[in-house]
C-alpha cells in the first residue's frame, strides 16, 4: 500500500487561517439577532517530564458582545475533577453502571462492586490547577475555587462591547489518566492534554455556561491561541494549531535543515485561529507520519512505536482511509475549514479537539478506522457546529453517528439500505426498558450511563435517519449542508437546526423536534385488520404509542408484485417528495387513533401489508407493522 509521507510541510504550516472567520460576521436568518463572545489566548508552559507538574502565563483577551454588563467571569479547572472526593469522584460511586475506564470492579462481572479510581489516587497522582495571582486590565482581582470552577469577582464590570485583558499565573499536576486527560495510559502515551488550562466559561443568551465537569462533555469561547509548550527535547509533540517554528523542533515537522537550540528542551509555538479549545499530546516514542489530503489539509499521524507489529501496520492502513473519510465529510458537510487534521494515539477511547482526536491505538483495524472515523466527523458537528454538549449532546454525537454510519457505509463499499440498524437496536431496547429519560435532559442528570449514551449516540443519530424518512433524505442532505453554511463557527440549538429543516422542506417540523428530544414517548404503529369488501380491500392501521409520524407502507400481492403508498402526518402540513409509483392517500391527523384506506383489490389477491418496509421509523413494535394474509 502506497503511503505517501510528507516531511516538508512547506508554508502550510506557517500561514494564518482566515477560513471561517467571515461566518462570524453573519446572523443565521433564525436567530439575526445572535452574538457570542470572543476570547484570544496567550499561553506559555513548562512542563517537568518527571515530576509532570507545570507552571504557565496566560493573557487572555475577552470581547463582550452580548448586550449584557458582566460583573463575574467563571473558569473551568477541569483537572481539578480527578482528586479524590470530588464531584467526578463522588458521581462514579452513586450512579449505578459507572464508565468502566474510571473504577475497579472488587467483585465479579455478574455481581460487581465497584471502586472508583479516582479515590484512590495519591497526592502526587491527583490533577489540579492552582491559580497563583490574576489580574483584570493590570488590577488584582479577587477569586474563588470551587471543584472545577473558578470564580472571579471582577474589578470593574465588563460593559457591552468592550474588550478587556486578563493576565494570570498558574501551577498545575497532570494525573494519572483517568479519563481522557492524564498521564502514563494503558498504552504507555506519557502525555494526554486536553482541558489541560484555566478555561473561560461560554456566556450566552442563556447566560454563564459554568457547569462542573463531572464526567461528559465540554461547552467553550470561540477564538484565538497563540501556545509555547516548553518540554523535554526528545519529546514529540502533536494536537490542535500551526506549529511555528518547525525548523527549530525537527520530529518530522521541519521545513528545511533542523537548528534546534542548545539544552535539554524544546519550546514549540502554536497557533491556532479560530477555535474553542486547544489539545496536545507529547510522547518520546511516537512515529510521525503525514498524508496530504488532495484539495485538503495535511494529515498527521502520531503513534508509538513501541506497539506490536501487526498494531503499526494498521496505523499504516488507516491513513488512506482516513484522506476518505475527510474527502466523505467533506463532500456531504461542508469543507473542513483548517489546513491541518491530527490523529493521535492518546488517552482512552476516543475524543474529539480542536483540528486533532486522540484516541487507542492499539486493538483492531476495524476498531481504529470506526473511532476514527467518528472523532474526525466531530470536526463538523461540535468543532465547527459548536453545540453546547451538555444540553444538547445529541446534537454534536447523534449527528457524528449518523455521518460516520454514512460515511463507512459508503467507503467499504457495503451500500447497505439501512446503515443505522445497530442505533435502531440500540434505542429501541432503551425505549422498552424502564431506565429511558428525555434527550433533553442534561447530561450529567441521566441516571444511567447507558441511557445517556443511547441517547446521545444513538437516538441523537435516529433524529436525522428518521427526519430523512420524514422530509425525505435528498431534503434531508440540503438541511445538513445549508446548517453547516448558516451555523458553522457559531453555537446552534436545536430549534436552529430544525428551522432549516422547515425552509428546506416546507413541512412544519416543530412537533417532531418537541416529541423526539422533549419526551418519551414512542411511536408505534400496527396494521390492524384488512377486511374484504368484493374485489376491494379495506386496510386498518392503528397507532398505538403517543408520537406521530407520517408512514410509508408497502403491499405485496400473490403474483409477487408490489404497490407503494404514503399517509402524510397531518401536523407536519406537507408531505415529503415520493416517487410517482407511489400513491399518496389523504394525511392521517395524529389524534385519530384508527386510519382506513381502500385497495382496489381482493383480500385474497394481498400476501401481506407492511407499514415502513425500510425500518427508517424506530417503532418500537415491528411484530405488528407487518399482516401477512396469505
Amino acid at each position: 500500500m502506497k503511503i505517501k509521507i510528507a516531511l516538508c510541510l512547506s508554508f502550510l504550516l506557517l500561514m494564518p487561517l482566515t477560513k471561517g472567520h467571515s461566518q462570524n460576521e453573519t446572523p443565521p436568518s433564525s436567530r439575526p439577532h445572535y452574538w457570542q463572545q470572543h476570547v484570544d489566548y496567550t499561553m506559555a508552559i513548562d512542563m517537568d517530564v518527571k515530576t509532570y507538574k507545570y507552571t504557565g502565563t496566560q493573557k487572555l483577551i475577552y470581547t463582550n458582545n452580548s448586550p449584557d454588563v458582566l460583573n463575574r467571569v467563571f473558569y473551568h479547572l477541569y483537572p481539578n475533577a480527578f482528586q479524590p472526593d470530588s464531584e467526578m469522584d463522588a458521581r462514579l460511586q452513586s450512579i449505578p453502571d459507572p464508565d468502566g475506564r474510571m473504577v475497579n470492579n472488587l467483585g465479579t462481572k455478574a455481581d460487581p462492586i465497584y471502586e472508583s479510581r479516582i479515590s484512590k489516587l495519591s497526592p502526587d497522582e491527583i490533577g489540579y490547577i492552582k491559580v497563583n495571582s490574576l489580574t483584570q486590565d493590570g488590577k488584582k482581582v479577587s477569586h474563588e475555587t470551587q471543584g472545577t470552577i473558578l470564580i472571579v469577582t471582577l474589578d470593574k464590570p465588563i460593559q457591552p462591547g468592550e474588550k478587556i485583558t486578563f493576565d494570570m499565573v498558574f501551577d498545575a499536576q497532570v494525573p494519572i489518566q483517568i479519563r481522557r486527560s492524564g498521564r502514563n495510559n494503558k498504552e504507555g502515551v506519557a502525555l494526554s492534554m486536553s482541558q489541560w488550562y484555566p478555561k473561560l466559561a461560554e456566556y450566552d443568551d442563556e447566560g454563564w455556561h459554568a457547569d462542573p465537569y463531572i464526567a461528559r462533555e465540554f461547552y467553550g469561547v470561540w477564538g484565538d491561541f497563540d501556545v509555547k509548550i516548553t518540554i523535554d527535547k526528545n519529546y514529540t509533540i502533536g494536537g490542535t494549531g500551526y506549529l511555528q517554528n518547525p525548523n527549530e523542533i525537527g520530529h518530522g515537522y521541519e521545513t528545511a535543515t533542523v537548528k534546534q537550540p542548545k539544552g535539554k528542551t524544546l519550546t514549540w509555538h502554536f497557533k491556532a485561529p479560530n477555535v474553542h479549545d486547544f489539545t496536545w499530546a507529547a510522547d518520546p516514542e511516537y512515529i510521525h507520519d503525514t498524508l496530504q489530503v488532495e484539495n485538503g489539509p495535511l494529515l498527521h499521524f502520531l503513534y508509538k512505536k513501541t506497539m506490536p507489529a501487526a498494531n503499526l501496520e494498521n496505523w499504516k492502513i488507516l491513513q488512506p482511509v482516513t484522506e476518505q473519510l475527510m474527502q466523505y465529510f467533506s463532500t456531504n458537510v461542508g469543507d473542513y475549514p483548517y489546513d491541518q487534521y491530527s490523529v493521535i494515539q492518546g488517552g482512552d477511547g476516543g475524543m474529539e479537539y480542536g483540528m486533532c482526536t486522540l484516541i487507542v491505538g492499539e486493538g483492531t483495524i476495524s476498531g481504529l478506522i470506526g473511532v476514527t472515523a467518528h472523532e474526525l466527523a466531530h470536526s463538523w458537528f461540535q468543532f465547527v457546529l459548536a453545540s453546547n454538549e451538555n444540553k444538547h449532546s445529541w446534537m454534536d454525537e447523534g449527528f457524528t453517528t449518523y455521518i460516520q454510519d454514512r460515511a463507512l457505509d459508503a467507503i467499504t463499499g457495503t451500500n447497505s439500505d439501512n446503515p443505522f440498524t445497530g442505533s435502531y437496536r440500540s434505542y429501541i431496547s432503551l425505549a422498552n426498558s424502564d431506565r429511558d429519560q428525555p434527550q433533553s435532559t442534561h447530561s450529567d442528570r441521566y441516571a444511567y450511563n447507558r441511557a445517556f449514551s443511547i441517547n446521545s449516540y444513538s437516538k441523537g443519530a435516529l433524529f436525522l435517519a428518521q427526519l430523512g424518512y420524514i422530509m425525505g433524505e435528498k431534503n434531508l442532505d440540503k438541511t445538513l449542508k445549508q446548517y453547516y453554511k448558516e451555523w458553522g463557527f457559531k453555537h446552534p440549538k436545536p430549534m436552529d437546526f430544525i428551522r432549516i429543516a422547515e425552509k428546506v422542506s416546507g413541512m412544519e417540523l416543530d412537533w417532531y423536534l418537541t416529541d423526539w428530544t422533549q419526551t418519551t414517548n414512542t411511536i408505534d404503529y400496527a396494521v390492524k385488520n384488512a377486511d374484504s369488501k368484493g374485489n376491494k380491500t379495506t386496510v386498518t392501521l392503528e397507532r398505538i404509542g403517543l408520537m406521530p409520524m407520517p408512514l410509508d407502507l408497502e403491499i405485496t400481492y400473490a403474483d409477487g408484485s408490489k404497490s407503494a403508498y404514503h399517509i402524510p402526518l397531518r401536523m407536519t402540513r406537507g408531505a415529503k417528495p415520493t416517487p410517482t409509483t407511489t400513491t399518496v392517500l389523504p394525511n392521517w391527523a395524529w389524534a385519530h387513533s384508527n386510519y382506513t384506506f381502500e385497495v382496489e383489490k381482493a383480500k385474497s389477491d394481498i400476501t401481506s401489508i407492511t407499514i415502513d418496509p425500510r425500518g427508517y421509523m424506530a417503532d418500537v413494535n415491528r411484530e405488528n407493522n407487518v399482516l401477512k394474509i396469505n
